[in-house]
């Protein structure tokens, strides 16, 4: 009995020792070792290797690793050559000036048994607690903000399995390390690589390969990320539009223009006809499909990115249904290259102006008006009783000229979070002040005019307002993607996410939330067909009742 339980002792310590690995284990732990190598290990993050040769040839030696000991020893290996590592006194020492946010810093991948041996984790850990200072070969600092660079482009073409995998490699651990939201993605960081190795290997083909970047792209639900690819623009979106403007409310689309073309041809459609089918899906179903590619913060958000698309199309025409004067219709519309249809001058709007004959009330487009302009503008509103500041729209960078007019006091608005670049995936945190000491302050109502297209700077100067003793925020939940952004290129592709935290100053996030308003008003079909402002009236007949 005993030479049986030693035996079965023995059969399964032989077997752990030989774990087999699937292919998305060795290739998921080749890429977290590949990213922390590349900015923890000093040698690496000073560029002293061809980094990406190294990936290369690593993806190459997988193919014949078969169990979790000859992995480690490759492991092991690889970081040997590599030279040595000094000791870093200077590592151990926390900066105890700084307040460190955390909720991104997870190197608990090194101690997973499963994949790696004791000694492989050891050498890891003793790379990350000596690891890189100061300046990187792949990542340089603009003041606090980052920028990246130093990475080598292999086009936007599908070449081979190899750079899929590395483009996949390197856009995963640039948001591991310095995306400050990666905590608030809907789906875990680490589930989101195991996921995306299996449909990387899968590409075959240019638009497939653009396809899956956009999905990773996407699952970062960030407003600010995108990715740029006419290829999907092409292809997936369409060449050709229906020419009408249209405003999106309640699932449905309001026709609010109708554009001529080349060819002066008659559309079916009418100004003020609301368009609930296109192609037999509703207007949801639409955001539904373009979701898996279009990165957005919630999914007001996702409807501001994706209902520019909603009329686009590679076919000659759209099949649409549409109500009417009480009635239902369906109609077949047209479609035409962007190039056939007739450009028009936009309207020359003001930069402020007074709503009323007593000019009591003044409106401000926060759109349009400038730095230089902030001055003269405040000199023409300051004695009116309200001032309605319209943010549904991305401001010039007036913030700062405007706090200084419009504030009592210097006050704390925001809350930032910096990347750590001495240690990387974590973040500090410091309180931003605006304003001044100013007696004589506007005393007025500040009505401040938001909705899902307020984003971002927007967002900050909404929170600047908000700062104002009268201050009142009118209208629906904003982006929610706020803090400066990281741009570069991922596949020879333009993209771009969030590089800064940005937070209440009690620490709240804005993120994927948005600035809740004071006062909830959302555009309503019927406000769109009157050719209403609903957000607007709103905010005057605030002004007119107080509440």
């Amino acid at each position: 009995m005993r030479k049986v339980s030693l035996f079965i002792l023995l059969f399964f310590s032989l077997l752990f020792s030989a774990q087999t690995l699937s292919e998305v284990q060795k290739l998921e732990s080749l890429c977290r070792v590949w990213g922390f190598l590349k900015y923890y290990h000093p040698h690496v993050a000073k560029g002293n290797f061809d980094w990406d040769q190294q990936l290369f040839q690593k993806i190459e030696e997988l193919e014949n690793i078969q169990d979790k000991s000859q992995l480690n020893e490759l492991y092991s290996q690889w970081i040997i050559s590599l030279g040595k590592v000094e000791e870093c006194k200077k590592c151990l020492k926390e900066d105890k000036a700084k307040v460190y946010f955390l909720r991104n810093f997870d190197p608990g991948w090194m101690g997973n048994e499963q994949i790696f041996s004791k000694t492989v984790t050891e050498q890891l850990l003793f790379i990350q607690n000596n690891r890189n200072l100061g300046s990187s070969h792949y990542f340089g600092r603009g003041g606090k903000k980052v920028f990246f660079r130093n990475e080598n482009s292999y086009g936007s073409k599908f070449i081979s399995k190899k750079i899929g995998l590395l483009e996949l490699f390197r856009y995963w651990n640039l948001v591991e390390y310095f995306f400050p939201y990666k905590y608030l993605t809907d789906e875990n960081w680490n589930d989101v690589l195991t996921e995306m190795i299996p449909k990387f290997l899968s590409i075959d083909n240019d638009e497939s390969y653009h396809l899956n970047l956009a999905e990773l792209v996407t699952k970062t639900d960030d407003s600010h990320a995108f990715l740029y690819s006419p290829l999907i623009n092409a292809n997936q979106y369409g060449r050709r539009k229906v020419p009408v403007e249209y405003l999106y409310a309640e699932g449905k689309l309001v026709v609010t223009k109708i554009r001529k073309n080349k060819f002066n041809e008659e559309t079916p459609l009418k100004t003020g006809d609301i368009i609930y089918d296109v192609n037999g899906r509703t207007i949801p179903q639409l955001v539904n499909n373009f979701a898996r590619y279009v990165p957005a913060s919630n999914s007001w958000g996702k409807i501001t990115k994706v209902k520019n698309l909603f009329l686009f199309s590679n076919n000659d025409s759209i099949s649409l249904k549409i109500e009417r004067d009480g009635q239902n219709l369906a109609v077949t519309a047209k479609t035409y290259l962007l190039t056939d249809i007739t450009g028009e001058k936009p309207a020359i709007q003001q930069k402020w102006k007074f709503l009323d004959t007593d000019k009591k009330i003044g409106y401000v487009n926060m759109g349009i008006l400038e730095k230089s302009d902030v001055d003269d503008m405040y000199k023409d509103l300051k004695f009116s009783a309200s001032i309605i500041f319209d943010l549904r729209n991305y401001p010039k960078q007036t913030i700062f000229p405007l706090s200084r007019l419009i504030l009592p006091e210097k006050t704390i608005y925001y809350q930032f979070n910096f990347p750590e670049t001495d240690y990387l995936s974590k973040f500090y945190s410091l309180k931003n002040s605006i304003g001044r000491k100013n007696p004589d302050y506007y005393k007025g109502n500040v009505i401040v005019l938001v909705d899902e297209s307020t984003q971002s700077q927007a967002e900050t100067t909404t929170m600047m307002f908000k700062q104002h003793p009268k201050a009142k925020v009118i209208g629906s939940n904003t982006s929610g993607a706020n803090g400066d952004v990281i741009r570069f290129k991922i596949a020879g592709l333009d993209t771009c996410f969030t590089g800064l935290g940005a937070y209440y100053p009690d620490g709240k996030e804005t993120q994927r939330i948005g600035i809740i308003p004071d006062i909830i008003v959302k555009p309503t079909v019927k406000g769109i067909h009157n050719k209403k402002d609903e957000v607007l009236e709103r905010a005057l007949d605030y002004i007119k009742t107080g509440f």
